[in-house]
């Protein structure tokens, strides 16, 4: 978090990184976060619910620049998908105005905000879903939300579940650099010592290459949403190949022409997710898990 404002970090100090999932950044308005799942300002002293006092962002350019480290534009084709990806796996969206050709997005500029999205690595909390799908056998299972429900944070922590359980060569495709979220000194999150990760800028360009060369039992990964990446996620489980992945489409309808033997809709955070066999019909639901957050992001 090192490259956010001298004032906003030292607010951010007097809270609990384990419960800080947003930072919301908007030039010349009050900053809020969003901190155990409701949206305060923030002041110097930590959260509140009025804007009275609220440190107000800036520009939004020089912080753009900082968590580059000074390198805007080694990230444009990531900016031109509208976020970045930098240290941690923090995920920061960005607003302004979108420039384009041909009807591609080239590039944004004259920004306005940023949305800053913090993972946190919350060992423990797919653990209903690995008791009920991953006992006994492996299944190919699709996890779909709207955003921020936590999907990419239980793709990592069933990774994590799997390899400990003695399960090999489970291949992340970490086309954001957030499941995994390796820096550049190879550090990233606690994956287990069975997982190999692939990043990517396109599953469909990258899925067969790593599917011969690295021979996975298990293919992980998020976000899907194209033509594209449902023709990878489908060559690969014509290939053998277990596939548990996510994506924000809820149309069950497209859902189901997917090659998935299950799906378990996240519903909200800290609750089991509904899981549903192939023709969506109810397979198990539950009560709520408690799992301990754990810290998983630098200040």
């Amino acid at each position: 978090m090192s490259f956010l404002p001298a004032d906003i970090k030292e607010a951010l100090d007097n809270l609990n990184y384990n419960y800080i999932t947003e930072i919301r950044l908007r030039r010349g308005q009050p900053v809020t976060v969003e901190y155990k799942g409701k949206y305060s300002y923030i002041n110097a002293f930590g959260i509140s619910d009025n804007r009275r006092g609220a440190i107000t962002s800036g520009e939004i350019e020089p912080i753009l620049n900082s968590a580059t480290g000074g390198s805007v534009y080694s990230y444009v084709e990531q900016i031109k998908n509208g976020f970045i990806t930098v240290g941690h796996g923090i995920r920061i969206g960005i607003a302004g105005e979108y420039v384009t050709q041909n009807g591609q997005v080239q590039t944004i500029k004259n920004l306005t905000s940023l949305n800053v999205r913090i993972p946190h690595n919350v060992e423990g909390c797919a653990n209903y879903l690995v008791k009920n799908l991953f006992a006994e056998s492996l299944h190919s299972t699709l996890l779909f939300s709207k955003p921020g429900l936590g999907k990419t944070t239980m793709l990592r922590d069933i990774a994590l579940s799997l390899s400990n359980r003695g399960v090999n060569n489970i291949l992340i495709f970490d086309e954001r650099n957030e499941i995994a979220a390796i820096n550049c000194s190879g550090n990233g999150f606690n994956l287990g010592d069975k997982v190999d990760v692939v990043r990517c800028n396109n599953k469909k360009n990258a899925i067969a290459s790593a599917v011969r060369a690295m021979k996975p039992q298990i293919i992980i990964t998020d976000e899907l949403y194209g033509e594209d990446d449902i023709s990878a996620m489908r060559y690969a489980a014509d290939c053998g190949i277990y596939v548990i992945a996510s994506s924000h489409i809820s149309n069950k309808a497209l859902l189901k022409t997917m090659p998935f033997e299950y799906y378990a809709e996240l519903v909200g955070i800290g609750l089991p997710p509904k899981i549903y066999d192939k023709n969506f019909n109810t397979y198990c639901s539950g009560n709520s898990d408690n799992v301990d957050r754990t810290i998983s992001v630098g200040k």
